[in-house]
């Protein structure tokens, strides 16, 4: 498909085409391109795929402009970590001007990841024709902008609390400051999820989010893992858990358990449990009935996720 939209040129011909159609224009909130894209571009791109391709189909003329994001903290932080250099002191003593010849440089590092990437997800974007945001042109045009608006009596001045980065001697956006994070421990609740067909036998669940229960409709495991059965020593129940964290389950809720076999986790796929709230175990069984009468087959199953780890 790739190949025939290039050899083809089927986006270029959809605006030679369309000369006197409906306008729709689409400008790329840009990407910076001195990092290597991520998954997460993978989904905003598909995202911005999609309404120039529906405006497209629906008859309308797609101009559809790249754009690439060359200013900001993470250029010049990236370049700051290879010079070694990290306050605006420095930067003033290697010298301003050479400073941002390297930002100018370091942004295009990883071009053609963009380029490649953008193609196989199959993103219609003109990417010959960007808009880059220290060209002169640009920078240009916010200013006119800006003048617009002043013009107008619609800038004013005033305060407002901000971010600041001490070591850059800057504002920083609440985008960036989320950047930096920490591992810390969330608490966390290990919960009891009845089997249907066992019914002295119990799924251990541990989750980070407990508001979410109410609403559960399906218990996540990796088919690779081992589990175990043990004893509850308080209760006589058998316990299902995965076989790595046996030891601190049991610390942690200050038991002894007895082992009394393993399970693949392919064992355990397809079982059905009882959700630990009935509401909307009701509310399925209302709505989403199969023609057994019973939800139980769709809902409220073990399945399997390879993103689970122990």
């Amino acid at each position: 498909m790739l190949r025939f939209w290039d050899s083809a040129e089927v986006y270029q011909r959809s605006l030679a085409r369309r000369v006197d159609a409906p306008s729709f224009v689409f400008y790329e909130g840009p990407p910076t391109a001195n990092g290597m894209p991520h998954p997460g571009h993978c989904l905003t791109r598909s995202i911005k795929d999609v309404f120039p391709r529906y405006k497209t189909m629906r008859g309308y003329r797609c101009v559809r402009k790249a754009g690439w994001d060359t200013h900001g903290l993470p250029v010049e932080v990236e370049v700051g970590k290879e010079l070694g250099i990290h306050s605006k002191e420095e930067i003033e003593r290697f010298g301003v001007e050479a400073f941002i010849q390297k930002c100018e440089r370091s942004v295009w590092r990883y071009m053609q990841a963009w380029r490649t990437l953008t193609r196989r997800l199959g993103f219609w974007v003109d990417l010959d024709d960007a808009y880059v945001t220290y060209h002169q042109s640009y920078v240009e045009s916010v200013w006119w902008c800006l003048k617009n608006l002043f013009d107008r009596g619609l800038l004013y001045q005033g305060h407002k609390i901000v971010w600041w980065w001490a070591q850059g001697g800057t504002a920083l956006s609440a985008g960036e400051v989320g950047e930096g994070y920490r591992e810390v421990a969330d608490p966390s609740v290990y919960v009891r999820f009845p089997l249907v067909d066992q019914p002295h036998r119990s799924l251990v669940v541990w989750t980070t989010t407990p508001w979410t229960l109410p609403s559960n409709q399906f218990v996540a495991i990796h088919p690779d893992l081992t589990y175990r059965v043990v004893a509850d020593p308080d209760t006589g129940e058998e316990l299902v858990l995965a076989d790595a964290l046996v030891e601190t389950v049991a610390q942690k809720s200050k038991r002894q358990f007895e082992t009394l076999g393993t399970l693949a986790g392919t064992e355990l796929l397809g079982l059905r449990y009882t959700p630990p709230f009935g509401t909307y175990a009701q509310h399925a069984n209302e709505v989403g009935t199969l023609p057994d009468g019973s939800t139980q087959h769709r809902y409220f199953r073990i399945v399997a996720a390879d993103f689970v780890t122990v």
